[in-house]
């Protein structure tokens, strides 16, 4: 199984630091930002890994021989040279889809500047359900940040997902079928509203994670993150 990570943004709010440095790059106590994907995958058993990239492309170059010596495949989707290049979660998605699938095995998308403690291995279970046919795709939602008080959805407890303001927020987190993806024209494009499409038809799922959850988007959240002890315990081996 493999997965993908989303770090072709610019990461605008975290300027000047993301003038040099791509977002999910960013230093955390002798590490990237994107640690925390990466770790958690591996324990999960998804070694195998594609980074999509266009805002300073360049810096990810060394990443694949820097993840090989902790036995990680990573590859990279190269989407451009600067963010106006950048596809968007569901642009980017179609672009490295050669390299998330071979054939109809699902893989988990996952934000670069997204720090959880979330079991990825539920997220893999869900992959034999989804390559059967039974769904399409399944979210991990979070209950709303301050910062999106709104929401995006509502999920039931038997995983039923219901677009629109509600207590959810939809968690940068999916295992996916590559069948959903494949009719879709290469160029930019945004991940929702277009999902929301397969909940309507009841071919979308979610599940709701309610433990460390955090998207480092601003300076008070970068800095939060790297005074959050229990946080770095979690990439500590990795």
């Amino acid at each position: 199984m493999r997965a993908l990570i989303l770090a072709a943004g610019r990461g605008e709010r975290l300027r000047p630091w993301t003038d040099t440095v791509p977002k999910p790059l960013l230093p955390v106590a002798g590490r990237h930002l994107c640690d925390w994907q990466l770790a958690a995958l591996a324990r999960a058993g998804v070694r195998d890994v594609v980074f999509n990239t266009a805002h300073l492309a360049e810096a990810f170059e060394s990443l694949p021989a820097e993840l090989a010596a902790k036995g990680i495949r990573a590859r990279i989707s190269r989407e451009g040279s600067s963010a106006a290049d950048a596809l968007e979660s569901l642009g980017g998605i179609v672009r490295a889809l050669p390299l998330l699938s071979d054939d109809d095995t699902p893989f988990i998308v996952a934000a670069g500047d997204v720090v959880h403690g979330f079991d990825m291995t539920r997220l893999v279970a869900r992959a034999a359900e989804i390559a059967a046919g039974t769904i399409d795709a399944h979210l991990v939602a979070v209950p709303n940040p301050d910062y999106h008080a709104s929401g995006d959805m509502t999920v039931a407890a038997d995983g039923t997902v219901t677009p629109g303001a509600g207590p959810h927020t939809y968690g940068c987190l999916m295992v996916a079928s590559p069948r959903i993806f494949r009719t879709l024209a290469d160029g930019r494009a945004k991940l929702f509203p277009w999902l929301w499409d397969f909940a309507r038809a009841g071919r979308l799922t979610a599940e709701v994670f309610e433990g460390f959850w955090a998207n480092v988007g601003d300076p008070a959240q970068y800095a939060a993150l790297r005074a959050n002890a229990e946080a770095l315990r979690l990439i500590e081996d990795f």
